[in-house]
């Protein structure tokens, strides 16, 4: 049955009758879901204009992708590597690396280490680097600092728990870039699988500002080597360094499932099934935690994407969404080994559950200076993607 509601907070949704869109499978679980006459959404609206506005048709695509790895390579020349890429294992980081190394780019991988990396992770980056011969950096967090960070997340009963990993992700990302003088940070977001995603489902990433408020209230231990990037750094990176983040996806046919085949193929890659699910909290989160609690199930934005870009017809994603976003025995053994690492008891657990969603920005932000600064600075190259994030 499509999740409509919160089994926690029923009343989460309450003014406004339940309505899907008649293009995609967003509905009203987005608070701030919009509809035309035709009860189409503002995602399918704001899809078609990213992918007129961003995508490029052949041979302009080849002929800009051509001259942005040429601009890598002649900024990155007596320099180690031209550019830095993350590697968590899933299927768009994967197929970035295969792509560097089709083009001939010197990349440093960057793998991080949460404490809730999947086997099949584990073996998807291992062999992704010994086939391509990347060098691999890889951070392990200090897991009593990251589990007590991910608690206070929990006790504050924000939407966003995975800020606790993006922050640090990209922290240490953009700490790397510094480091080697790298300029371009290429990643794997893309337009075709993963343009939609509602604001009212995900909090900004870099906003230390929020992450330090919401700490300092709920967290017990003091975070001394956890990878931060407080505004002042954000504007070093972007207005000095120069860093550029480059959205390598958009600029090559990228079909998901003739990409599947591809890695599984040249790189030995093993499906973990369900997005972002090469994480076990990723899986629990998303799957378990966002449904249940705040009524969010993500497939949607995944799977309207997906029919936006024409890999998926809407028939399909109705059929999924009418599964449960968890298989009642995977959960059965994933819930106890959570709570368990987490150090919470069932208990304690179910209250935070009970507890009504809070707003992030009721523990303060830092948007004001972003707006600021993003028109100070709006002619620094990179800088307002790095404000967005």
């Amino acid at each position: 049955m499509i999740i409509k509601q919160s089994k926690y907070h029923p009343d989460l949704f309450n003014g406004r009758s339940y309505q899907m869109c008649s293009k995609t499978v967003m509905d009203t679980t987005d608070l701030e879901i919009e509809f035309d006459a035709k009860g189409v959404s503002n995602h399918y609206h704001k899809y078609q204009i990213a992918a007129e506005q961003r995508l490029l048709e052949e041979p302009k695509r080849s002929k800009e992708l051509n001259r942005i790895v040429a601009e890598i390579k002649e900024k990155g020349k007596g320099q180690k590597y031209d550019c830095l890429i993350g590697l968590s294992g899933g299927v768009d980081s994967t197929y970035v690396a295969y792509i560097v190394k089709e083009y001939g780019l010197r990349p440093l991988a960057v793998h991080f280490d949460n404490g809730w990396n999947s086997e099949l992770a584990v073996h998807n980056v291992n062999s992704i680097i010994e086939t391509l011969g990347f060098d691999l950096h890889t951070i392990v967090v200090n897991w009593e600092e990251f589990r007590d960070l991910q608690l206070a997340y929990l006790k504050a009963s924000v939407i966003d728990i995975e800020v606790v990993s993006d922050h640090a992700i990209q922290a240490t990302m953009y700490e790397l870039a510094a480091k080697f003088k790298i300029s371009y940070i290429i990643s794997g977001t893309n337009i075709v699988t993963e343009q939609i995603l509602p604001n009212s489902w995900v909090f900004k990433k870099l906003d230390y500002t929020n992450l330090k408020a919401i700490h300092k209230k709920f967290g017990n231990i003091k975070l001394k080597t956890y990878p931060r990037v407080p505004f002042y750094k954000m504007v070093k990176y972007a207005g000095i360094n120069k860093l550029v983040p480059f959205s390598i996806l958009d600029y090559v046919d990228y079909n998901k499932k003739d990409v599947i085949e591809v890695i599984k193929k040249e790189l030995d890659w093993r499906d973990y099934g369900g997005k972002h699910c090469e994480s076990l909290w990723t899986k629990f989160y998303q799957n378990y935690i966002l449904p249940e609690k705040f009524g969010v199930d993500k497939r949607k934005a995944h799977l309207s994407t997906l029919i936006c870009s024409g890999q998926m017809k809407r028939e399909e994603a109705l059929s999924i969404l009418n599964t449960a976003p968890y298989d009642a025995e995977e959960l059965k053994n994933d819930k106890p080994y959570i709570l368990k690492k987490l150090g919470l008891s069932e208990q304690a657990f179910e209250d935070i559950m009970k507890t009504a969603p809070i707003p992030h920005k009721h523990y303060g932000t830092d948007v004001s200076k972003r707006e600021k600064y993003m028109e100070l600075t709006r002619k620094t190259q990179g800088f307002r993607k790095f404000l967005k994030s």
